[in-house]
């Protein structure tokens, strides 16, 4: 027995079951994602309350709202996000792009591929923080910094991992198009960066965190706004509820670009499949 949905796709009814099992399935498991979430706020704040531990010292959900509501009639909550927001928008932006054309250029040649590799290797292992003085000498102390710290800390990632996705790639598949008078453009356009894909999606989604932290660690050294400042400057002065809004409000915003990159990552698997 067969039935037919919106776009008069002939389903079985045996798929269709599953599809609606599937559907409880994802949103039982949404619903026990949320309750986790307002069980521990709830836990969180019922141990704040009855003094079970000291508010001043781990805030609670409730000091925190009163917090960010307390920025937003100040107007200062949306300037120190745009802030943040933009140096890690720029900086993703420009690492992702940096690490596909360097992956390319080491994919594209071999002999640079193994001069470079061991530079790489320590780049990648390289505290990038320990830079930070150089950082702020060579691009001063503002926006430009903090950015480049973004791109520094995620580049190497994003290239190592894209590389890999080109290197991946079935080396018979490539001996054919050569075989039928491809050249590296063709090959590369045609068949490597097709198949590396996911590979960059996946690279996308690592430099979202690393995005994320770059330009924390760089409004740690320099900023005068931003949610690092904020974090810097609520530790200085002991005041944890300040600490804690920001931490949560750069969570909120990290979450909201992780998922971007997981919509782009599904909205390509979906006309991967249906090529």
């Amino acid at each position: 027995m067969k039935k037919r949905n919106r776009n008069q796709t002939t389903i079985s009814v045996p798929h269709s079951l599953y599809l609606k099992r599937e559907k409880r399935r994802k949103a039982a498991v949404r619903a026990c994602q949320f309750g986790l979430l307002f069980l521990a706020l709830g836990l969180w704040e019922a141990a704040a309350q009855l003094k079970i531990i000291d508010s001043f010292m781990f805030s609670s959900p409730s000091r925190i709202a009163a917090e960010i509501a307390g920025l937003a009639k100040r107007g200062t909550l949306f300037t120190h996000i745009f802030t943040t927001l933009y140096e890690c928008a720029i900086g993703f932006a420009a690492a992702t792009a940096a690490g596909v054309l360097i992956a390319v250029l080491l994919w594209w040649s071999e002999n640079v591929r193994r001069v470079l590799d061991p530079y790489i290797v320590v780049l990648n292992s390289l505290p990038k923080i320990a830079l930070g003085p150089m950082i702020i000498i060579w691009f001063g102390a503002g926006v430009k910094a903090i950015i480049f710290m973004a791109v520094l800390i995620s580049v190497i990632v994003a290239v190592l991992s894209i590389l890999n996705g080109f290197l991946s790639c079935d080396p018979d598949k490539i001996l054919l198009l050569r075989s039928m008078g491809g050249n590296k453009f063709q090959i590369l356009f045609k068949l490597v960066l097709p198949h590396s894909l996911p590979d960059i999606i996946s690279a996308l989604k690592i430099n979202v965190g690393l995005a994320w932290v770059g330009t924390i660690m760089g409004e740690y050294l320099v900023s005068r706004s931003g949610l690092g400042y904020l974090i810097v400057y609520g530790g200085t002065v002991f005041k944890i509820d300040l600490v804690m809004a920001a931490t949560v409000i750069l969570c909120v915003l990290a979450g909201f670009m992780y998922f971007g990159v997981a919509a782009v990552e599904r909205r390509v698997a979906k006309h991967r499949g249906g090529v």
